[in-house]
């Protein structure tokens, strides 16, 4: 009765008010500096706060925090139901979005939605606008049954792609609330498979920064200052291959790297049988392309526990049309790289920084300015009775046992959550498998997985409030 019920509401309610989610542009403020200018970040709270309001959820206690200067964050504050025996729920997500992208399939856009097949797609829908929407959708699921809920507390934040530079300052306002929370369940990560509940153990640190190579003042004629002034474009080359093997694409220095405990190895060769015969059709590879090993275990560790380096963007490079014969006078590159979970991202910046910059080639000038590094997190152990819920719940509403994985990505909230709540239990989870492209062209919402995983989350929910009890 509850999958049917959450399954209605995902139809009927969710997805008419997340299409006109995903029409709102409001993009981080790291892509869009204008923001408040713009109005977008408060059309979206607005119009979630307005669907969220007409719910009526009884006892719910909703508010936007705002503080000067920066996005405006979600509350929401529901009391335990009488008959809960304890448990205090904290559950996360986030309402900002990545920048548009290029190469959006005809008839799809990135603030367009679309409802294809079981599909939605738009910009947001699954990274990470349907978090809070599935949080009302169980708390209702759960209410419609009479059956007991511990408090629920939800944080939606309107930064988190931006590194969550606005969240402190709020937990800080928020001091003393969430001083009770013994379960955290965070709705924006990956599944390896839309066949199952999966739970990520583990996440990435990140480090995002701007690398500079200047050469001269301003170009000059390639024929004649060429094999006197170098290449801006070698030298950035070359720094590059300081940090990352140009060949294997692995990381070298040793403060980047990790040793991966035992059981998580266990839990990556686990994960990677499940998931050995998608690595090949996981992304859209041009030509004969294949991934980087054919091991599915070093795949999950690759992606999970190893440093990872993208140049996601460059500078003083004109376009081919505008391309003449000229010795650029610099070149720009910028970097994310990921880092393993227990690297403290503060302390790699600063070495990072070193590495890059000092005995530069040729005496050019090279600065590397970096963004707020943000420090991994690595999950405590599950406890066994958490474990047996998560394990009947994914049996019971995907037909196939829960599976523990890291999860390439990054979500900051998690490491400040674990300082905080040294003994709190955490359920991270999220609907971006195969082909959802979260960042990218073609973004979409899987929606049979976003209404199983609510169901989930609702059963999970329950039996946190009654110490297992009978389950809905």
């Amino acid at each position: 009765m509850l999958r049917q019920w959450i399954e209605k509401f995902w139809d009927k309610e969710i997805l008419p008010s997340l299409s006109r989610y995903i029409e709102i542009p409001n993009k981080s403020p790291v892509f869009d500096p204008n923001w408040q200018h713009h109005g977008h970040m408060d059309r979206a709270i607005d119009h979630v706060m307005d669907w969220i309001d007409g719910q009526q959820v009884p006892g719910l206690i909703m508010s936007r925090q705002q503080l000067p200067g920066r996005t405006p964050l979600l509350y929401l504050d529901l009391p335990a139901t009488p008959h809960a025996d304890k448990g205090c729920i904290l559950i996360y997500g986030h309402l900002d979005k990545q920048p548009e992208f290029t190469g959006w399939r005809t008839g799809l856009g990135p603030f367009k939605p679309v409802l294809e097949n079981d599909r939605l797609y738009g910009r947001g829908g699954a990274d990470d606008g349907y978090a809070v929407y599935a949080m009302i959708a169980a708390i209702k699921a759960l209410a419609q049954q009479g059956l007991a809920m511990p408090r629920m507390i939800g944080i939606i934040e309107c930064s988190e792609e931006s590194g969550s530079p606005d969240l402190a300052g709020y937990m800080a306002s928020l001091a003393g609330q969430l001083d009770d929370t013994d379960l955290v369940i965070a709705l924006d990560s990956s599944c390896g498979n839309y066949d199952q509940l999966w739970l990520t153990t583990s996440l990435r640190g990140m480090l995002i920064g701007e690398l500079r190579v200047d050469v001269l003042n301003e170009g000059a004629h390639s024929g004649a200052a060429g094999g006197i002034v170098p290449s801006s474009f070698r030298i950035l080359r070359q720094l590059l291959s300081r940090l990352e093997d140009e060949t294997s694409g692995a990381i070298t220095p040793s403060f980047l790297n990790e040793q991966i405990p035992d059981f998580r190895r266990a839990e990556a060769a686990a994960a990677g049988a499940v998931l050995a015969d998608s690595f090949g059709e996981m992304y859209s590879f041009a030509g004969a392309g294949v991934p980087l090993s054919s091991d599915p275990t070093e795949l999950v560790i690759n992606n999970t526990w190893q440093a990872a380096l993208e140049v996601t963007g460059m500078d003083g490079l004109p376009t081919l049309a505008a391309a003449g014969n000229v010795l650029r006078p610099f070149s720009s590159a910028k970097l994310a790289l990921r880092l393993p979970p227990t690297t403290d991202a503060t302390r790699a910046a600063a070495q990072l920084h070193t590495l890059l910059t000092e005995d530069p080639p040729h005496g050019s000038r090279v600065t590397f300015e970096f963004d707020t590094p943000a420090s991994g997190w690595h999950a405590p152990a599950i406890s066994t009775d958490l474990n047996a819920s998560l394990q009947e719940a994914s049996r019971t509403f995907f037909g196939a046992p829960a599976i523990a994985m890291g999860c390439g990505g990054s979500i900051p909230f998690m490491e400040y959550l674990a300082r905080t709540l040294p003994d709190a239990q955490f359920l991270v989870t999220g609907v971006l498998g195969p082909h959802s492209n979260a960042h990218g062209p073609n973004e979409f919402l899987h929606v049979p997985t976003a209404s199983k995983i609510t169901a989930c989350i609702a059963s999970v929910m329950h039996d946190w409030a009654t110490g297992g009890g009978e389950r809905p």
